[in-house]
């Protein structure tokens, strides 16, 4: 398997080589050059797997040159032992053509643990076989954090230093990756945006003198690794519910566009899918361009749902790489062109292109507090304020004829105050965190420049 950049000048590289430069050097993303394919018999041949049985078979095209099947199947089943339910990924129905896809049962409550716990073993392996050692920088709006954190922390080959906006990730997510004592861990609050935290990322990828001396490498989905490894739900949720025989629609809330490319990706390899509905929240430039061709930067502002809150997408850039026929110069363009005049131009014919293959859908903060309380009084279910905008988008603009299912990407407790408001209570912790508000903080304050975290990763790695 080869891969290829977004913007069309990097070199091509290998599935390690890809997991270790995170970012292209030309600033695009790696994509495979070409999709493996799935055909219908294979499917039906992999209905009876376990879930970590198929994640090995869905992956293993992509890392094969790199790992060995076996060494493969054996880091995938350390990842997921770590998890708390033997389905790792449970479904769950919640109406009779609705059904809810927990992808919350990891080590951190988030379905960002899915891809990370993969991802921290995959390092790990690749150093050691090349004896190197790297510096791992991400930003968060909240889940990947604490998720990259957990995968790495106490790792003997790598730093990580996550940036995440001051005051606008919850309590529970913040002290999720503020509490860690590991000595190869560090906590950045920026005092910005998410969006500011992820463009300082990418400056630093762009530093070629900074990223080369300090072996810089990415846990954000900007690393295709974090990609590939959700791809591998899509399938679980399909199968069980009679793939290849019947088509299923994904109702998937997201803001950095990572989770529901994911399933773009599953079906570009021959899932039988239905429509993929991009769920967000008042931060809704996507839902603007699915349904309005309205794809325009305004102000990020602060919501019950604040992983989502996120204005520029960086996943998106793979899924515009295919509108554009795969020509990596006119994605470079598109993209150089959106961050100048802060509004993106697909033409007429790749909008209506987008729109045929996903549904966008928003909720408010209000309406996303009645979803709550609804679901809560008609399942027991409590949600959180990000998976109940995708219950709500399948409940409202789901077939009839097939089943929705909706991604539950993270536990209710990570989001005590939202859920306390809208159902009365705050959830309880599980009991591997019932402690995280008694545990001490450890953590750094830095402004939105540049300079400063460059000197902070600079005078704080222990490579």
């Amino acid at each position: 398997m080869q891969y290829i950049s977004t913007r069309g000048s990097a070199p091509e590289l290998e599935f390690d080589e890809v997991l270790l430069a995170g970012l292209a050097n030309d600033g695009g993303l790696y994509v495979p050059k070409s999709w493996p394919q799935v055909n219908a018999e294979q499917l039906r041949q992999w209905a009876t797997l376990s879930y970590q049985e198929l994640a090995v078979e869905v992956m293993l095209p992509f890392v094969e040159d790199s790992i060995p099947r076996a060494d493969f199947a054996e880091l995938v089943n350390r990842a997921y032992a770590t998890f708390q339910h033997p389905s790792v990924t449970p479904l769950k129905q919640l109406d009779s053509n609705l059904y809810l896809l927990e992808l919350f049962h990891g080590p951190t409550l988030a379905f960002k643990d899915c891809a990370l716990q993969l991802l921290g073993h995959l390092f790990d392996y690749v150093l050691e076989r090349q004896d190197r050692r790297i510096t791992i920088v991400g930003a968060t709006s909240g889940d990947t954090g604490s998720a990259a954190i957990e995968a790495i922390k106490g790792r003997a080959r790598a730093d990580i230093f996550i940036l995440f906006p001051e005051g606008r990730v919850s309590p529970v997510q913040q002290r999720q990756m503020t509490t860690v004592t590991a000595e190869n861990v560090h906590a950045l609050a920026i005092n910005g945006t998410f969006d500011d935290c992820q463009d300082l990322v990418k400056a630093m990828f762009a530093d070629r003198q900074f990223r080369e001396t300090v072996n810089l490498s990415a846990v954000n989905s900007i690393n295709w690794a974090r990609i590939m490894a959700q791809i591998v739900y899509y399938f679980w949720a399909a199968l069980r519910l009679g793939a290849p025989e019947r088509e299923v629609d994904f109702c998937v809330p997201t803001g950095n566009f990572g989770n529901v490319f994911a399933g773009y990706a599953a079906k570009k390899m021959g899932l039988p899918m239905g429509r993929l509905m991009v769920g967000s929240n008042r931060n809704d430039i996507l839902t603007r361009f699915f349904e309005s061709d309205d794809m325009s930067v305004r102000g990020v502002e602060p919501s019950l749902s604040p992983s989502m809150d996120i204005q520029i997408s960086s996943n998106f850039e793979r899924y515009l790489f295919d509108l554009l026929d795969r020509d990596g110069n006119a994605t470079a363009k598109t993209i150089t062109d959106f961050r100048q005049t802060g509004r993106m131009q697909v033409g007429q014919g790749g909008w209506e292109r987008a729109k045929s293959e996903f549904h966008g859908f928003s909720l408010s903060d209000p309406d996303c507090l009645a979803a709550m309380k609804h679901w809560h009084a008609a399942t027991g279910e409590v949600l959180d304020p990000h998976t109940v905008i995708g219950v709500q988008h399948a409940a409202e603009f789901g077939s009839s004829e097939r089943p929705a299912v909706a991604l539950a990407t993270a536990h209710p407790a990570k989001f005590p105050a939202a859920v306390e408001q809208a159902l009365g209570a705050e959830p309880a912790l599980p009991a591997h965190l019932a402690d995280l508000y008694d545990r001490p903080e450890r953590f750094s304050v830095l402004a939105n420049a540049l300079e400063d975290v460059q000197k902070h990763v600079l005078s704080n790695r222990q490579g």
